[in-house]
């Protein structure tokens, strides 16, 4: 085990097993119920700051689909594009907590962060502070901390193939977390990149040379600024390769919101909720629409389309 691996994994295992209030892990133990997956992850904006009213967002992380309850059509879609997503809440002390749940094993969130993936969906999430709320054994928390060291250095290794020059590490950082928005036709408002990145400017630091150092990537110290030490072949050839998941990875977005619009209680309104938080469209729904998603979805994806579409360019 490298010098590296070995400072990245320290800094990573500090974030994961940092407490988190009380009700979030009364909120977990609800929404997992008598399961017992290998753990469970809790990151995103309710990370960042917690806000009662607002939608907490994890990953359950599975050894097998068969651990997890659902119907054999869920298995399927669990099984064809992961992760499921599902809504789920709890009242504690008066107060309920909301929470957007995904399911997925760890063989596909291993397979969803390498370098080799094509979709930017599982390594863009979990680059950013994360914690381990829940974990099943200690063998456990160590595969899942091998994933999330994985989902730093791929981060890390295509912010440094994506963008030239020199720069402060929270700017190579924001500068990807805009590359993956447009990747994922995330419906979300310019500037989000920074957002993420706020307060968190010496994590970023931290993590950049620890990443690149784990990914045995050379680099220069200008400073505060760093440079990479990448060809123009390398460069190009990483565009390249960018360009097709970014492709694949918009179109995979949409059929995933599609899904979670199935798999969602009130499906129809979590999709329009979705859409008006991250781009101000307004998708109005009748009751007709709210109480069929089915029917209705051809028609809401109609009215939304400006969105897909200015996602689709970019």
């Amino acid at each position: 085990m490298t010098e590296a691996r070995v400072a990245l994994d320290h800094f990573l295992i500090g974030e994961l097993t940092t407490p988190v209030d009380s009700r979030l892990s009364a909120l977990v133990t609800h929404i997992l119920g008598p399961a017992r997956p290998l753990g469970v992850l809790f990151y995103g904006s309710g990370l960042r700051k917690f806000d009662p009213d607002g939608l907490f967002d994890f990953y359950v992380v599975l050894e097998n689909l068969s651990d997890w309850p659902g119907s054999p059509l869920a298995k399927l879609g669990n099984r064809v594009l992961p992760p499921n997503v599902f809504y789920a809440e709890h009242e504690n002390d008066g107060q309920v907590l909301r929470a957007k749940v995904a399911v997925l094993t760890l063989s596909q969130f291993r397979a969803g962060v390498t370098p080799r993936s094509d979709d930017t969906t599982l390594w863009a999430r979990f680059c950013q502070p994360v914690r381990l709320v829940w974990v099943r054994d200690p063998q456990a928390a160590d595969a899942i901390l091998s994933v999330i060291r994985t989902c730093v250095t791929t981060a890390a290794g295509w912010a440094a193939r994506l963008e030239k020059g020199a720069h402060l590490p929270e700017q190579w950082w924001e500068a990807l977390f805009r590359q993956t928005y447009r990747a994922e036709l995330r419906v979300e408002r310019s500037g989000r990149g920074s957002v993420i990145m706020h307060g968190q400017e010496a994590r970023y630091a931290a993590l950049t040379r620890l990443a690149w150092q784990n990914a045995h990537l050379d680099f220069d110290e200008m400073g505060e600024s760093l440079a990479p030490r990448l060809t123009n072949a390398q460069r190009l050839r990483a565009a390249r390769r960018w360009k097709h998941m970014a492709s694949r990875g918009r179109w995979k977005n949409i059929a995933r919101l599609v899904k979670a619009a199935f798999t969602f209680r009130n499906g129809a309104a979590y999709l329009a909720w979705k859409i008006e938080r991250h781009s101000g469209f307004v998708l109005a729904l009748s009751p007709f629409e709210a109480r069929h998603p089915l029917i209705c979805l051809p028609v809401l994806l109609w009215r939304a389309r400006s969105v897909f579409i200015r996602g689709m360019r970019g």
